[in-house]
């Protein structure tokens, strides 16, 4: 059997699944106070658009920079990268739901 063990099962220098799931509540949060204007959910809405854009930011930054962001908990990279990928689906979840009938676009 290999000794492959998932990144986010490691324990030491990398964060936890629990840390993980904090910062992208977090950072959910805060793109969500930052954009202007109403969103179509709530809390739940936005906390899974947190998380989702907290991988979604994490995936990017690897992928384009070649960096690794999601080191640690207090690190600011993780921080921003985190809260702008919850802004990117933010943005993309108003789009969808403005457009399936949900509200107008106000300009």
């Amino acid at each position: 059997m290999g000794k492959y063990q998932s990144p986010l099962l490691q324990k030491g220098k990398d964060m936890g699944i629990i840390a993980f799931i904090i910062l992208g509540l977090l950072a959910g949060a805060i793109a969500k106070a930052l954009m202007p204007g109403d969103d179509p959910g709530g809390w739940i809405v936005t906390a899974i658009i947190g998380v989702a854009g907290a991988l979604l930011g994490g995936f990017l930054a690897g992928a384009l920079f070649g960096a690794d962001p999601m080191d640690e908990f207090f690190d600011i990279s993780s921080w921003l990268t985190a809260i702008v990928g919850s802004i990117v689906l933010l943005v993309i979840y108003r789009l969808v739901v403005d457009r399936r009938g949900g509200r107008a676009l106000q300009t």
